[in-house]
């Protein structure tokens, strides 16, 4: 994106994000205070860019969870370039093919203006979209499949015409989980109630938690009962590279993900070669799903497309069809069409079924039935307090009194609702027992006040 405004501006481009330094970011911010700046471009902290006349605010992926800061200032991008763009009496465009229910809905009450994109750029058509059920795959090659006939066939089509493919699993490591099958004892982490995933192969293996990064060598053998019985379950985008890599000896594969870009620089360095045509194969999470432009690009497969649906999210199935299409729309950008994929082992879960057809309007109507039916945001406004204590007798005793006095005392007469206490979908992160409490109305306000 930066080189993309920096051909047609100049230097007359700032750049605010995490990954600069401080003394990187200082530099940026004082460019911009002294007037040297016209366009910033950056995360989300960028909407606090000291522009004196702001007259435009693009929130590009506007339905993105990352505009979200879940930690202390908490705030949400998208609220705030809207708040700042009605000070500032400028024009805000949010940006998305797959708009969030919030942005939808303030559009049917007339508070945004909805402005379409009928066709692509050189009316070119749409990827055609296969969804495979894996279960057949399963019971034809057993359960040890992840990457399926019709992904392998084409992607060795793929490599064989000189063009490129991308390949979705948004999940890392290499494996997802280790047990003893004598014992049945699982590696879980000591201080989150997570399962540890594989990460490497061979004698470089190391057991990783996603959340407080503890770390331990895989051992040969299993610590509970000595036995040498250890499996490992599951699989994440190392493994999916190393099927890649076996399917198509003579391809050229990458990986994108976090722990693909740990150093300064690698992020750049990789989406420059892929672009170049020095790789084949980028493998990755939803990394390479959303933003990015290949024309070389035919092919995009998705592995484990229902990944995200088992989870206790409301928001699962919008979340799931959002990344489908947008990964989906990387697929012929260029001259020549586009295929994707889509492996599942619900092919006919709605979110699926209508990010094959691309059909966002059908997907909201789908949607917001299951809202309204469920009393879920949009429709109303929740409050989710989680109450963190290192001690799980205090949380078990304490936590269930506090919940249920303080923030259900009256809450029926104001028309709320109080769910819980109750265990957090993690009761136990980075040493922390986890108790939440949801609170459910159409009144902000009076939630606001309990």
């Amino acid at each position: 994106m930066t080189s993309l405004f920096r051909e047609a501006f100049g230097d007359r481009v700032a750049i605010q994000h995490s990954g600069l330094s401080d003394g990187e970011r200082h530099d940026q911010w004082q460019r911009i205070r002294r007037g040297d700046v016209d366009v910033v471009i950056g995360t989300r902290s960028a909407v606090f860019a000291p522009l004196e006349r702001v007259g435009l605010i693009v929130v590009d992926e506007e339905h993105d969870g990352s505009y979200k800061q879940d930690e202390s200032p908490r705030y949400h991008g998208r609220d705030v370039a809207i708040v700042r763009g009605q000070r500032a009496d400028a024009l805000v465009v949010l940006g998305s093919a797959t708009p969030s229910r919030r942005a939808t809905r303030m559009r049917c009450r007339g508070r945004y203006e909805r402005i379409v994109l009928e066709r692509r750029v050189l009316d070119r058509p749409l990827a055609v979209v296969t969804v495979v059920d894996m279960r057949e795959e399963y019971a034809d090659s057993g359960p040890d499949v992840v990457i399926s006939r019709a992904l392998s066939e084409a992607l060795t089509l793929r490599i064989e015409r000189k063009e490129q493919a991308l390949v979705l699993l948004n999940r890392r490591g290499f494996a997802t989980a280790i047990f003893c099958r004598q014992c049945a004892g699982t590696f879980d982490c000591p201080n989150c109630s997570v399962s540890l995933v594989v990460h490497g192969e061979g004698a470089s293996r190391r057991a990783r938690c996603h959340y407080c990064n503890y770390t331990m060598r895989v051992p040969s053998t299993c610590p509970k009962c000595a036995g040498p019985y250890l499996e490992q379950a599951g699989y994440g985008t190392e493994r999916v590279e190393a099927e890649v890599k076996r399917i198509c000896p003579g391809a050229r594969v990458a990986r994108l993900d976090r722990d693909a870009i740990r150093r300064k620089g690698s992020l750049t360095s990789i989406l420059l070669k892929f672009r170049a045509g020095e790789i084949d194969v980028l493998v990755g999470t939803q990394m390479i799903a959303k933003g990015h432009d290949f024309p070389r690009v035919t092919l995009v497969g998705v592995v484990s497309a229902d990944v995200g649906l088992g989870m206790a999210d409301f928001r699962a199935s919008e979340r799931t069809f959002q990344l489908l299409t947008q990964v989906v729309g990387r697929a012929g950008r260029g001259e020549e069409a586009g295929q994707a994929i889509v492996q599942t082992i619900y092919p006919d879960h709605y979110s699926i079924q209508l990010a094959r057809q691309q059909d966002y309007r059908a997907f909201f109507d789908k949607e917001i039935e299951f809202r309204r039916t469920m009393r879920y945001p949009p429709l109303v406004s929740m409050i989710n307090t989680v109450i963190r204590l290192e001690d799980v007798c205090r949380r078990d005793g304490r936590c269930g009194r506090s919940g249920s006095s303080g923030c259900g005392r009256g809450a029926e007469k104001a028309g709320l609702r109080v769910l819980g206490p109750a265990p957090a979908p993690i009761g136990r992160l980075r040493g922390e027992y986890r108790t939440q409490v949801l609170l459910k109305g159409s009144n902000r306000k009076a939630m606001r006040e309990r």
